[in-house]
């Protein structure tokens, strides 16, 4: 196979995988949170022995877009949504994970736990709400308070020196990596009876998908093309050398 096919289905396997993270950021338009991602690509050149150097596709990895989704109003007093910077953080069984997913709720104990159960911590640990106390408020600083107990505790709101290294898992949960230190927001802002909903933007994702699926098609064209001249190219070789 000649070079220039191998260049063209570099680019055409960069679209396909870029085709998935398209397909993954339109069936989370509706996930809380959620934060679309891009495909990062960039030139591979390679120079083999008695050749010129080759330029090949190559993409090395994803990115978030961490532009703040809209906010929506839920009513519910126990929907937070951050404004601005920072993450909540969650004690998991595999240790702490940050959120901005911020749905929870009380268990069977009293605590504020996310949807999967896991405890929503404070700066203090988890944040106890005994049966009685009535309805709870949460100011803007994450402070949380009860009419019958008042102030119970305050939400930990961490942020990070970059973001893009937090690893993505289930349900709306970021891993840290150990060389990060989590950093509490001096003045975090936090509404309650909101939740942050995905910044996909439906439209352009479709339209970015619209894009992707013509570039694959025109290179599965070329790559077609230059099938078809090899094969002249080796049927015309063939009646000279029987000539």
């Amino acid at each position: 196979m000649e070079s220039t096919t191998y260049i063209a289905l570099s680019r055409q396997m960069g679209l396909r995988r870029e085709m998935d993270i398209v397909a993954h950021n339109i069936a989370n338009a509706e996930t809380p949170a959620y934060k679309a991602e891009r495909m990062i690509f960039r030139e591979f050149i390679t120079k083999p022995e008695f050749r010129e150097e080759l330029s090949f596709v190559q993409d090395i990895g994803q990115a978030r877009d961490l532009s703040e989704g809209p906010l929506k109003s839920t009513g519910n007093p126990l929907d937070l949504a951050i404004n601005g910077e920072g993450y909540f953080v969650i004690d998991t069984p595999l240790g702490e994970r940050f959120t901005r997913h911020g749905r929870f709720q009380l268990d069977a104990q009293g605590q504020i736990v996310t949807g999967s159960g896991s405890t929503v911590l404070s700066d203090a640990g988890p944040i106890q709400v005994s049966p009685e106390a009535g309805e709870i408020s949460i100011a803007s600083d994450g402070t949380v308070s009860t009419a019958g107990d008042g102030i119970i505790g305050k939400l930990r709101v961490v942020s990070f020196e970059d973001e893009q290294r937090l690893k993505k898992g289930a349900n709306g949960l970021y891993r840290a990596e150990e060389d990060q230190t989590p950093v509490d927001v001096g003045n975090p802002t936090v509404a309650q009876g909101m939740i942050e909903s995905s910044n996909v933007e439906p439209i352009l994702e479709l339209t970015r998908m619209m894009k992707i699926m013509r570039s694959h098609q025109s290179v599965g064209k070329f790559i077609q093309q230059e099938d078809d001249r090899v094969k002249q190219m080796i049927r015309t070789l063939g009646k000279q050398a029987g000539a």
